[in-house]
């Protein structure tokens, strides 16, 4: 694959061209990648219609913070073997040097929000540069095309590590998205007691089956989910957390994740309190929790490939845009190619 070719440049909201691309050397510290896909989640869908917040992205951008590579090139500082080696790469940029991330909660940096494709140059051009330090390598055999799912994965595993079910849990996922099916096929590894997806289509019963899930239900069909130790909201809908506190039992945990959306309906803290309910969150992914999805990819524990449904061009972003946004439920993870 060239490094010349055509990059994604969001001017506006809606407002979305071509550009050559030129290719960025390595500073200091850096590692230059060749793009070899490049996925789509619900977050660009957010940049592109204008509605992720403020503070969470910057025009002009280049989009893509889920990607996988192969390292061409490195700066002074940054280790010469990582050349040819198949990465994936953290999409949180942190200092490493602030109160959080020395105790490890990179995702955490007091240094401010920073992250590759919303606020720094994304992966939907032929390259992209980043810190050395964000890269995580694969094993020579590793098929790039999955691993370019592993940034919802590591998100769904720092919902799973702060969830700590234990064996025999009876837990519930809502959501039936990319990001709900990894948590459940990690949440697996705790032998749950039952593990149950909750979702809107009933046609995703089959896909949850295959990740993992003891059962599958729909919001119209889950009057029977009561009592339940953990439940992880994968979905920021205006009313799922509120629902979920309605499945835990007194003392369980709640896990939400990504950003919720404008007007959701409010926790009642003293439903919260009487119930003594623990609540947790997770955005974006600590290093640990990336380092946990990768080993658990490499030892086939995680399957993300069979949430693939749609591969094209990156010249067909916009019609990526469109598909994620149509609603259809046989539309799954769309990737593009530079």
């Amino acid at each position: 694959m060239s490094p010349q070719g055509k990059a994604v440049v969001l001017d506006a909201p809606g407002s979305c061209r071509l550009v050559e691309h030129v290719p960025r050397r390595p500073g200091p510290g850096e590692a230059q990648v060749r793009v070899h896909a490049v996925g789509t989640c619900g977050s660009d869908l957010d940049a592109y219609l204008g509605r992720r917040p403020a503070p969470y992205v910057r025009y002009p951008l280049t989009p893509g913070h889920e990607w996988s590579g192969t390292v061409t090139a490195v700066g002074e500082g940054a280790p010469a073997s990582l050349v040819g080696r198949k990465v994936v790469g953290e999409g949180l940029r942190n200092c490493e040097s602030c109160a959080p991330c020395r105790a490890g909660e990179t995702d955490l940096c007091a240094a401010g929000y920073e992250e590759t494709g919303f606020t720094r140059p994304g992966a939907m051009a032929p390259t992209l540069t980043l810190p050395a330090r964000l890269l995580h390598t694969l094993p020579p055999d590793t098929d790039l095309t999955a691993a370019a799912l592993l940034e919802p994965a590591a998100r769904a595993a720092a919902a799973v590590l702060k969830a700590s079910p234990l064996p025999g849990s009876r837990v519930a996922v809502i959501g039936s998205g990319a990001l709900g099916l990894l948590a459940s096929q990690l949440l697996g590894a705790f032998s749950p007691g039952r593990l149950t997806v909750v979702g809107t289509h009933p046609g995703r019963a089959g896909l949850a089956d295959r990740f993992g899930a003891t059962a599958y239900r729909t919001w119209d069909r889950s009057s029977d989910l009561t009592d339940l130790d953990v439940v992880i909201d994968a979905v920021g809908g205006a009313s799922t957390a509120r629902a979920a506190t309605s499945l835990l039992r007194p003392g369980g945990r709640l896990v939400l994740t990504g950003i919720p959306v404008h007007g959701a309906e409010r926790l009642d803290p003293a439903h919260v309190v009487a119930r003594q309910l623990s609540i947790g969150t997770a955005f974006g992914a600590s290093s640990g929790a990336w380092s946990y999805a990768v080993r658990a990819f490499t030892l086939a524990r995680l399957t993300p490939l069979e949430l693939l449904t749609h591969e094209l061009g990156v010249a067909e972003f916009e019609r990526a845009m469109d598909l994620m946004a149509g609603g259809d439920p046989g539309v799954g993870r769309v990737l593009l190619r530079p």
